[in-house]
């Protein structure tokens, strides 16, 4: 299947290794992730230092005018800082596991596109096929028609099943020119090429149980779930850590004519209220993420062992289809018989749409399969 554009790209893999560097909502994201990665540093500074003075000369006073000037710092415990220094690490690296998802989806749907262009490249090859069978019907009807052997109504009947093929045929390269416009789309607007005929993969995957641990450990989703755990828990640290005072240190100018006083400055906070309810608070999101995690999990593993008895109940199916319909030859067999005037137009045409519609149905059970197996292995994308 070529579409006429620059190739750079002629199967999946290669596809959804451009797709991936060239994706502008990816881009965008990566944009982000630099950007709240600077934001969230900017937590862990030191607050400015303070410069004040004072300059007295009015007032009824003999020893002169009064002067004094101070330097300080304030900061947190030493403590917090390094206990916020954690909580950024884990938050940065949840930001990388959020475009991981973001990721995943994007290369799924466009390994869905490609999957769908295979079958469109097998229907639109059957129905090709069938297009020149339905020529052949049509001219023999028209034959039998000249020879008074048929009427009108029989030969009207051929035309329009030809017409129907041709415009199914339409149909098809344009679904092809959508799904390649949305590919385009996925790859930042670069022009791609797909020429890949057959579907990538073998049929058998990995038992449930095997599949299950390897995507609760590869996941991104997954994995957001327990960092939040993770998250909750250093959050909890850093609010403890600030239940300890806050610290002031700087330099002190007195000064009276020419007797002055300087020297070292301190100040300490008294931890009453400000963090009050706040580690309470905390210990309630903690939990609040343990359950949400195990609710959720709960949920995608039930989602997940329906889709892979899905899985295996549509690969039965396919089989069973496949294993039947190899074997038939319907499509000459049907023609030959109408040909020789066994069976009418009619009861060849009936007999024909039963087999063709069997055929079709095997064709959608196979592209629902690899749609299928692409979910179930997302985490691997």
């Amino acid at each position: 299947m070529s579409f006429g554009l620059h190739a750079q790209s002629n199967d999946i893999k290669q596809l959804l290794d451009d797709i991936e560097q060239n994706n502008k909502q990816l881009k965008a994201f990566q944009s982000l992730i630099e950007s709240q990665q600077l934001d969230y540093k900017t937590t862990n500074n030191l607050p400015d230092p303070e410069a004040s003075g004072y300059y007295l000369p009015f007032g009824t006073h003999t020893a002169g005018n009064y002067t004094e000037f101070q330097l300080s710092q304030s900061f947190e415990f030493p403590t917090v800082y390094g206990a916020r220094k954690k909580l950024i690490y884990k938050q940065e690296k949840q930001l990388q596991l959020k475009y991981e998802k973001l990721q995943q989806e994007v290369l799924l749907s466009a390994k869905n596109y490609c999957l769908e262009l295979i079958m469109l490249n097998k229907i639109k090859s059957v129905e090709e096929q069938r297009m020149v069978q339905a020529k052949k019907v049509f001219d023999h009807a028209q034959v039998l028609y000249e020879k008074e052997q048929v009427g009108i109504l029989e030969l009207n009947k051929a035309k329009i099943a030809w017409l129907q093929n041709q415009f199914a045929l339409e149909q098809i390269e344009n679904d092809e020119n959508n799904t390649m416009i949305a590919l385009t789309h996925l790859n930042g607007g670069e022009s791609i090429s797909f020429d890949q005929a057959l579907y990538p993969d073998l049929w058998k995957i990995s038992a449930f149980d095997s599949m299950w641990q390897e995507k609760i450990s590869t996941d991104p989703f997954l994995t957001i779930l327990i960092e939040n755990e993770i998250l909750s828990s250093q959050f909890i640290k850093l609010q403890k850590n600030k239940g300890l005072p806050n610290l002031t240190a700087g330099y002190n100018y007195q000064g009276i004519r020419e007797q002055n006083y300087s020297g070292i400055y301190g100040g300490i906070s008294i931890p009453i209220w400000n963090n009050r309810f706040k580690v309470k608070t905390a210990n309630a999101q903690l939990q609040y993420q343990q359950l949400r995690t195990e609710a959720i999990t709960a949920d995608l593993l039930s989602d997940f062992r329906g889709k892979y008895n899905k899985y295996q109940l549509l690969l039965r199916k396919f089989r069973e289809y496949q294993n039947t319909l190899e074997a038939l030859n319907s499509d000459s067999l049907l023609f030959q018989a109408y040909e020789l005037g066994e069976i009418s137009y009619m009861e060849y045409y009936i007999e024909l749409q039963f087999y063709r519609q069997a055929f079709d149905k095997m064709l959608q059970v196979e592209f629902d399969l690899n749609k299928l197996k692409a979910e179930l292995l997302k985490h691997n994308l």
